[in-house]
């Protein structure tokens, strides 16, 4: 167990010199348990790869241009994928949307609850990493630092990622993410 940081340590661990996204997106930390599906989140992050891949990313590459067979069964699979994540939504309870800073190294989560758990304490950060996504990836953490500010916790989270696939998995998925707002923030201007 490492020792506690301030959050001004935690920030520099976590975010210097390493490419970072902030993200708005479901998420939560759960201290104490372990992750409840192992190998899901580099299945999970992998497939969202592939899928993105084979579209298209939405900071304005060339979208690729199939057949209209092959659309029509995309779109299928879309509305599939709406229709289970729906039923999903029913049966469990949904994860708050929460800001965060994600590295490959770790993440700081702006929640509405505190942790409850000292720092070094380990446990499972869930997030879901794609809006269209029904599901979401489970990945073990070490809470670093807690800070609360204006009613609003910050838990700076430390990755410890169970293999070097799973790593790669998350760094594939972050310089995605960050492409992506780059080619936004291009738009915008």
């Amino acid at each position: 167990m490492n020792a506690p940081a301030s959050p001004s340590a935690a920030e520099t661990e976590l975010f210097a010199d390493t490419l970072s996204c902030d993200l708005a997106v479901p998420a939560e930390f759960e201290a104490g348990v372990q992750v409840r599906r192992p190998g899901n989140a580099e299945m999970l992050l992998r497939s969202v790869a592939l899928v993105e891949d084979s579209r298209g990313a939405d900071d304005g590459e060339e979208r690729f241009e199939g057949s209209a067979q092959l659309q029509r069964l995309e779109a299928r699979l879309d509305l599939a994928l709406v229709l289970l994540g729906r039923l999903l939504q029913q049966s469990t309870a949904p994860l708050p949307t929460c800001n965060l800073k994600w590295s490959r190294l770790g993440l700081r989560l702006a929640s509405p609850h505190g942790s409850g758990a000292a720092p070094g304490s380990a446990g499972v950060i869930r997030l879901q990493p794609a809006d269209w996504l029904p599901d979401h990836i489970e990945l073990p953490v070490q809470l670093v630092a807690e800070q609360q500010t204006d009613g609003i916790h910050h838990l700076w989270l430390r990755l410890h990622p169970t293999s070097d696939a799973l790593t790669a998995a998350v760094e594939r998925h972050l310089f995605r993410l960050h492409r992506r707002q780059i080619a936004g923030i291009r738009r915008v201007r």
